[in-house]
């Protein structure tokens, strides 16, 4: 049986040919190539599939030296710093949510300066959090552009504005919770939560190949 790996995200295919489509990053067969079966580990293929496999190739000349930025983003992607800052977001955007809802309910003033503090600590994370995650889409995923990517594109483009608005709205009016347009600040919370959630499910898929 042969073996075929994705160009774009490294996941494997065994079969007499490609997948119509990858599973993962939704690339089609064209940016699949072939690869030598016996090179991959049974054990390895089983518990993580979408291990890069090292294929043989021809001695090639030495790519020029990197400059300091370059060398900088080599790091960045080596060790996973978008995955791991986008937990921060992602962690704490659930907890503001829960706290913007239950300053409305209780009118809680308190609450809701908890919940703009927070906030503001997002806003000032996700500018890392952005240059990470399009570092890792060019370099580690060729940046395609096939739907998978598109959608997380999307989403996090829709969390970004959705939470630099929610602060801006709640600096502005800081008794906006207790205004008659609450709902529609609480109805734009519950959005930037849908929002991140694609987000991270999409990336997920990615990391995880499942």
């Amino acid at each position: 049986m042969k073996a075929w790996q994705c160009s774009v995200c490294k996941y494997i295919h065994q079969g007499s040919r490609p997948p119509g489509k990858c599973p993962v990053c939704r690339v089609d067969a064209r940016r699949f190539i072939e690869i030598d079966e016996a090179s991959i580990p049974e054990n390895k293929l089983k518990r993580n599939p979408a291990k890069k496999i090292e294929t043989q190739v021809k001695p090639q000349a030495p790519p020029p030296a990197k400059t300091t930025f370059e060398k900088i983003q080599s790091l960045l992607i080596k060790h996973h710093a978008h995955p791991v800052s986008v937990h921060t977001p992602n962690g704490i955007l659930p907890a503001i949510v829960i706290l913007w809802i239950l300053a409305w309910i209780f009118d809680s003033d308190f609450l809701a300066k908890i919940a703009g503090v927070n906030m503001i600590f997002v806003v000032i994370s996700l500018p890392f959090v952005i240059f990470t995650g399009i570092l890792e889409w060019k370099n580690k995923y060729n940046g395609a552009m096939t739907l998978v990517f598109k959608l997380k594109i999307l989403a996090a483009s829709l969390t970004t504005a959705s939470c630099i608005i929610n602060l801006i709205w709640y600096l502005l009016d800081p008794n906006i919770l207790s205004s008659p347009k609450a709902w529609v600040f609480i109805l734009m919370t519950l959005f930037m939560l849908t929002a991140v959630g694609v987000s991270g499910h999409i990336g997920g898929k990615l990391v995880f190949k499942d």
